[in-house]
C-alpha cells in the first residue's frame, strides 16, 4: 500500500514494531549510529528513532522505491535522529559506509538470495566494533522441531516468487555468522511464529 506522498505501508510493521523495540531496548547502545539493513517502507526505521531518541538511526535498502518511500516516512514524522536512506545492496561490496555501532536486518534473510545474507555478515563484521549487536528478525527453520504449518506455506509461496528465496536455517545462518567473527547470543520467540535472533561481533 502507498500513501499519496510516496510513504508506504507494510500492515505487519504496525503488528511487530513493539515487540521488536523491547527487544531492542536490552540490547542496543545508549548512543552512536544504527545501521538498518533493507528498511523497505521506512515505518519500522521511524517508529525506533522515536522509540530511542538518543541514537543516529540510517536506514538503507537497494531499491529505489522503498528509498523514496523511507525517505516520505522521515520528512513527514519529522525524525531529527535519522539520516538519508542510503542505497545499499547487502550482497555487493564495498558498503557506502565504514562503521555502525548497531545494526538491524528485519525480514530479509528470507526475501533475497542467499549472497544477501553472506554479504550481511561480511558487512556486519566490517563495520561493528567488538561486542557491538547484529539483530535479525524473522522467520526461520529450525532443524530440532517441525516445521510450522504456517511457515511452511510461506514458505513454498516465496519459493514460487523467486527460486532463490525462501526460509533459511537458522543452524546455517549462525554458522555463517560464526564464520564472520559473529557469535549467537541469544534466539526470542516473537509473535507469528517469527524469531529475534541477537549476534555479537567478538
Amino acid at each position: 500500500m502507498t500513501a499519496p506522498d510516496a510513504r508506504r505501508f507494510a500492515p505487519a510493521t504496525q503488528r511487530n514494531r513493539d515487540p521488536i523495540a523491547a527487544i531492542l531496548r536490552d540490547i542496543l547502545p545508549d548512543t552512536g549510529l544504527v545501521l538498518e539493513v533493507a528498511s523497505g517502507t521506512g515505518e519500522h526505521c521511524v517508529h525506533f528513532a522515536r522509540a530511542f531518541p538518543g541514537l543516529d538511526w540510517q536506514p538503507s535498502d537497494p531499491s529505489p522505491d522503498a528509498l523514496r518511500s523511507i525517505a516520505a516516512w522521515i520528512a513527514v514524522e519529522g525524525t531529527a535522529n535519522v539520516r538519508p536512506p542510503l542505497e545499499l545492496d547487502a550482497a555487493r561490496e564495498p558498503w557506502p559506509l565504514d562503521h555502525a555501532d548497531a545494526i538491524l536486518c528485519i525480514n530479509m534473510v528470507h526475501i533475497s538470495p542467499w549472497e544477501a545474507t553472506i554479504g550481511l555478515m561480511r558487512g556486519a563484521a566490517a563495520l561493528l566494533p567488538p561486542g557491538a549487536p547484529l539483530f535479525l528478525y524473522g522467520p526461520y527453520r529450525r532443524g530440532d522441531r517441525p516445521f510450522e504449518p504456517s511457515n511452511a506455506a510461506f514458505d513454498a509461496d516465496l519459493k514460487l516468487r523467486d527460486p532463490t528465496w525462501g526460509l533459511r536455517e537458522l543452524d546455517a545462518v549462525t554458522g555463517l555468522a560464526s564464520e564472520h567473527g559473529l557469535e549467537r547470543e541469544s534466539v526470542i520467540e516473537m509473535p507469528a511464529n517469527n524469531l529475534s535472533v541477537v549476534f555479537r561481533r567478538g
